[in-house]
């Protein structure tokens, strides 16, 4: 499977934005679906959005539609994550994975911190 490498993590304020990219190594994830996961301190990870591979359709949680956009770089193998207007609540760890099946991943990266102050 592809190594799977975050960054773009960091401290913002509410209602500020970030962007968070993917770098894949070691394989291609052109034929491979590939989204963004997230843990909060205290709670169990959760699916934040994803990206397939063949039509690029995308997916998102209901509590980032209209915030967050996926997108990905079959050419570069990379997969970003932009955030906007961020809240308290958006602060969590943030994973890339690959491989992505409804809430499901067959690999993934280290993660990310994000942590939004209000």
């Amino acid at each position: 499977q592809p190594q799977l490498v975050e960054s773009g993590g960091g401290l913002v304020q509410a209602g500020g934005s970030l962007r968070l990219s993917c770098a894949a190594s070691g394989g291609t994830i052109r034929y491979r679906t590939m989204g963004w996961f997230r843990q909060a301190p205290g709670k169990e990870r959760e699916f934040v959005a994803s990206a397939s591979w063949s039509v690029g359709s995308t997916e998102y949680a209901d509590s980032v539609k209209g915030r967050f956009t996926i997108s990905r770089d079959n050419a570069k193998n990379t997969v970003d994550l932009q955030m906007s207007s961020l809240k308290p609540e958006d602060t969590a760890i943030y994973y890339c994975a690959g491989g992505v099946r409804s809430t499901r991943a067959e690999f993934w990266g280290k993660g990310t911190l994000v942590t939004v102050s209000s």
